[in-house]
């Protein structure tokens, strides 16, 4: 079967260069940057991806093994990967004076050169050299935009291309006059200093596609049927007639991943613990039974700890404290609880870790991933230790959001619990800023409770859809202020609540949902009407990046 692979040099997005890839057909690897890359890890490869990172190609940055250059295949270089091939072929990189982020324009260059660009070869925006078909069909790749070759895309970099390696020509620019698209002379080598993997990037997908099939050629064989049945192969050879005790939290993932054990391991041998930390939403363990056990779950363990959590988080406001607070225990009474389970030293701990999780907590494939912020399933020192002994399955840890829905429809999950908003596993310690008492989870969970409900009960007059459906993930959140108010004749001082609401595919980025003005009046009216404690509501406006989808 035809692969493309995706070296991942620690970017936020370099596993959502393969998931766009595996959304045409094509199967795709992810491997760390600096892999070596033998005849084995090759066969049946047709391109290879190099992805963004952190880092600078003139500090610290991973170098990838010489046969990416040698080996004559397709080379896709993206942000930093372009940089990396720039650099590795005698081209030089330097910071930029001022980054280009976010929405930028970019224009595909028709014969003008780049005032700004040093070459070791003329800059031209002519298709010359061996390299000539393959040019001209990645080209095709780029949106027309009404006939101009002129489109909006996606940036985040500090660094730019001063000076060409010999053979590479540049073909695009973006508007504030730097090098965008470069494409090698008589190598099959292609650069962009752009993310098309990023929804936001007009024409990202088509870009890619124009590589994928109109450069390397690759066959789409690939499917979520047969990911499915690969994983379930791999989780019956893997665990053998060991039990797995799988975290579930009752949310998407890892009900999903509930889903796929039951598919895979015959149902006694998959237990499934649900922690009740008092900071779940409202009659959420009431629903978690009902949907586990439409699923055939024979060993249901639910635990109810809320106290112990609101002991453990007690006096703690920083929000990195309050998630390692919230991982420590839960692998300490998961721990405990096993015990009085009785189960083997030989069981596996399963979680619905995602891909997002691991490179948001710093352990993307690469070395190079930095750290956005603590998962309580990722970042606690149990957690790391179960995973050093190899005892930890994380089945859905190469998908995202959406991949995962899709698995869960083929697996038999219903869509009322597909559909549902994604949750963090900390719970409502995230969404109450500041210090968390069981009063401020009352708050929050009837505040959140009202604002879903409108979410489902309202429709968008232009999609028809429930509010609801139309948005990936919303939300209240409870500040750590108070807001002087009236109450009939009364002064008083009340909570102030923050509605969020994002539209997204994969939640690596996210834009603010619009409402209509009346739909988010109406619903502030009722949340400070039936929510006593809360005398003031607004609205998050803020977009991912820069900022994250949870306050916390």
């Amino acid at each position: 079967m035809d692969k493309i692979i995706v070296l991942d040099f620690g970017s936020q997005t370099a596993q959502l260069i393969g998931r766009r890839i595996r959304d045409m057909g094509v199967y795709t690897e992810i491997l760390p940057g600096d892999s070596p890359l033998d005849a084995e890890a090759l066969a049946e490869t047709r391109g290879i991806v190099l992805s963004g990172s952190p880092e600078s190609v003139y500090e610290n940055g991973a170098v990838p093994d010489r046969v990416v250059y040698e080996c004559g295949l397709p080379l896709l270089g993206i942000c930093y990967g372009l940089q990396r091939m720039n650099y590795d072929q005698g081209g030089a990189v330097e910071p930029l004076p001022r980054r280009e982020y976010g929405r930028i324009g970019v224009t595909i260059a028709e014969g003008a050169g780049l005032d700004n660009i040093v070459s070791d070869t003329a800059v031209s925006g002519g298709v010359i050299g061996t390299n000539t078909v393959a040019a001209r069909r990645f080209l095709e790749g780029f949106p027309p935009n009404n006939g101009t070759r002129r489109f909006t895309a996606w940036m985040s970099h500090g660094d730019t291309l001063t000076r060409l390696a010999p053979g590479f020509r540049c073909y695009g620019f973006s508007d504030t006059g730097y090098p965008a698209v470069l494409i090698h002379e008589d190598r099959p080598w292609f650069g962009l200093q752009f993310h098309p993997e990023v929804t936001h990037c007009e024409g990202g997908t088509g870009i890619l596609r124009a590589f994928v099939f109109g450069v390397c050629g690759a066959d789409a064989g690939w499917t979520m049927e047969r990911y499915v049945q690969e994983l379930r192969t791999s989780l019956a050879e893997r665990v053998g007639d060991n039990p797995v005790l799988l975290l579930i939290s009752g949310g998407v993932d890892s009900t999903v991943a509930g889903a796929l054990l039951l598919a895979a391991l015959p149902p006694d041998q998959v237990h499934l613990m649900y922690m009740d930390t008092g900071l779940m939403r409202k009659d959420e363990t009431t629903a978690v039974k009902a949907a586990l056990e439409k699923l055939g779950a024979r060993h249901l363990h639910i635990v109810y700890c809320g106290e112990e959590f609101l002991s453990a988080l007690k006096g703690l406001t920083e929000p990195e404290a309050k998630r390692k607070a919230i991982g420590d225990l839960f692998i300490t009474i998961q721990e405990r609880e096993v015990r009085a389970l009785g189960l083997p030293d030989s069981y596996f701990l399963a979680q619905g870790t995602l891909y997002t999780d691991l490179i948001e907590s710093g352990k993307g494939v690469g070395k190079k991933a930095r750290l956005i912020k603590s998962h309580h399933n990722v970042g606690s020192p149990l957690v790391d230790a179960k995973r050093r002994a190899g005892r930890i399955l994380e089945p859905l840890d190469r998908l995202y959001k959406d991949e995962v829905r899709r698995l869960g429809a083929l697996v038999g999950v219903q869509r009322e619990v597909l559909q549902r908003h994604p949750f963090p596993g900390p719970g409502l310690a995230v969404r109450i800023l500041g210090e968390v008492t069981a009063e401020k989870c009352n708050i929050l969970r009837e505040a959140d409770a009202i604002f879903i409900e409108e979410l489902k009960s309202r429709r968008s007059a232009e999609t028809g859809n429930s509010f609801y459906d139309d948005i990936w993930q919303a939300f209240t959140v409870l500040l750590p202020i108070r807001s002087v108010g009236v109450a009939g004749d009364v002064r008083k001082y009340g909570w102030v609540l923050a509605l969020r609401a994002i539209t997204s595919a994969d939640g690596m980025t996210a834009d603010v949902y619009p409402f209509p003005t009346a739909d988010l009046l109406e619903i502030s009216t009722r949340i400070t009407n039936a929510v006593k404690d809360i005398g003031r509501v607004t609205y998050d406006i803020s977009s991912k990046p820069p900022a994250t989808i949870e306050w916390e």
